[in-house]
């Protein structure tokens, strides 16, 4: 094995271990009142992500068209949410309830999947990113800065897949497939590295990916916080922008290898 593919693989596999540590975070977490403001935080990290990471990555790699992807994200997984995943949802009763809530489960009302599917597209490109820092001799910049939002991120999945009523296996099963994007993406990027324009792509992406971010968020995360952190709103929003300043704080501290400074 090359030098630049075990540094990949050990990266990867740091990435893969901060995102099973986030998910753990909310599997040993059982009190009802702590899930909600997971789901809180977790809006905060999505919403930040998109506004401080991948928007400006977007823009600074494809330029203004990047942002018509923006709604498309959006419109996406609202299609496949209302229309598409809504029958993964069938069989679940009126008069089932979410873990450690207490709260129904609406049949149809499936928010893993689509966070499932607009975190890991997310991660993809980040996996593409890492290998392309790591040929460009600047793989520590980027695990740090895919670790450090890994992490937050992995809590924001496995905190929907456990308001969903998910097992603990299926939890950390989908947060360690999530965070094996990460490798999927670096092994994408060596081998279509010649063939396509990667950085535009990945720019298109970072941009559909954004739009995803913001449906959840605004659709789904935070209507449920309203609704069932009624008890404690003020620390629900403390959680809200802890996240969004987390996320802030990274996007200044850290910055994009390609960009750094910005």
């Amino acid at each position: 094995m090359s030098p630049v593919l075990a540094t990949v693989a050990l990266y990867s596999l740091i990435i893969v271990l901060g995102a099973l540590a986030g998910a753990v975070v909310v599997v040993l977490n059982d009190r009802p009142t702590h899930l909600v403001r997971f789901l809180a935080f977790a809006a905060g990290v999505m919403l930040g992500a998109a506004f401080f990471h991948m928007l400006p990555e977007a823009y600074l790699g494809g330029g203004w068209w990047a942002f018509a992807l923006v709604p498309a994200g959006f419109a996406f997984l609202l299609v496949l949410e209302r229309y598409l995943v809504a029958h993964a949802g069938e069989d679940i009763s009126h008069g089932d309830t979410m873990a450690g809530t207490g709260h129904s489960v609406h049949p149809g009302h499936v928010l893993g999947l689509t966070a499932f599917l607009g975190l890991s597209t997310h991660t993809l490109f980040d996996g593409i990113a890492l290998g392309s820092a790591v040929e460009e001799g600047v793989g520590g910049m980027a695990l740090l800065a895919i670790v450090a939002h890994k992490v937050p991120s992995a809590l924001s999945l496995a905190s929907i897949l456990k308001t969903e009523g998910r097992s603990k296996v299926s939890i950390l099963s989908l947060s360690t497939l999530y965070g094996m994007m990460v490798p999927a993406g670096a092994l994408l990027y060596f081998l279509f590295d010649a063939m396509l324009q990667f950085e535009s792509l990945a720019a298109k992406a970072l941009a559909f990916s954004a739009g995803t971010f913001l449906y959840i968020a605004v659709s789904d995360l935070l209507p449920h916080v309203h609704r069932h952190g009624k008890d404690q709103p003020g620390r629900n929003v403390l959680a809200l922008f802890a996240g969004l300043l987390l996320m802030f704080l990274l996007a200044r501290l850290m910055g994009h290898p390609e960009h750094p400074g910005h």
